[in-house]
């Protein structure tokens, strides 16, 4: 297949050609790892996208306008945590959370009668927390981290004519501790481990997650209509909140 049939095959399992509103629900967990120390599973993670495709003219891909919210869940019990040692949770707002998506040979796996694209995406640059002006919430003047995205979709994706395929995905993320954990200079980090699907409408995400999606921020219940810029990371959210 060429890298633009590629993209239209993963973008119908990612979104929706049509532009309609897409979620992909998930849920998991997160470890901490530290030289010397066992891993420890400390969160459960439930989080939420709520896409839509747009064409780029530009490049002749797609533009995928996106906003996610995520929960940080007490391990056992799986509610969503408000502190964690005696520290506040700052829970996952990106508004935006947007990607350009442009022909290139996505990586792809046939599984009988599923595919499965794999994203493999790593991350350096300059951290929006410097070390000397948040060193309790930072490492490193340097963020680093990598993201492992797979998608699985039936096999006719590669020949459908839908707008739309079902599909299920795992992620995982290795990242610095999160800085609302008061971690500073400690060695080590977080691996979150998570898989979801594509919801046949927002209906189906969970009842917990809804409730605190309206009383929180109502938005996040919607996909962006508009492109707009920069992101919003973890790292720039907790920014913002400590130098308004």
């Amino acid at each position: 297949m060429t890298p633009a049939e590629l993209l239209q095959a993963f973008v119908r399992t990612r979104a929706s050609l049509d532009g309609a509103e897409v979620f992909f629900w998930w849920t998991g967990d997160v470890y901490s790892w530290a030289p010397g120390e066992p891993y420890q599973r400390l969160f459960g993670f439930e989080g939420l996208n709520a896409a839509r495709l747009t064409p780029d003219e530009e490049t002749g891909g797609h533009r995928l306008l996106t906003r996610e919210a995520a929960f940080y869940l007490d391990p056992l019990s799986r509610e969503i945590l408000d502190t964690w040692q005696d520290k506040p949770v700052v829970h996952v707002w990106n508004d935006p959370a947007n990607q350009r998506l442009r022909p290139f040979p996505v990586p792809m796996t046939v599984l009988g009668d599923q595919v499965c694209f794999s994203l493999e995406i790593p991350l350096a640059y300059p951290s929006p927390l410097p070390v000397a002006q948040f060193p309790a919430n930072s490492a490193d003047d340097t963020y680093r981290a990598l993201e492992l995205f797979q998608f699985f979709a039936p096999a006719d994706v590669l020949d459908t004519d839908a707008v739309s395929v079902p599909a299920t995905m795992s992620w995982m993320r290795m990242s610095p501790f999160l800085p609302w954990m008061e971690q500073g200079g400690r060695p080590g980090g977080l691996a979150f481990h998570c898989r979801g699907r594509k919801l046949a409408s927002y209906d189906e995400v969970p009842g917990r997650t809804r409730a605190r999606i309206a009383a929180t921020h109502p938005r996040y219940a919607h996909a962006p209509e508009e492109w707009t810029e920069p992101n919003e990371t973890s790292w720039t959210y907790f920014r913002r909140l400590a130098r308004p």
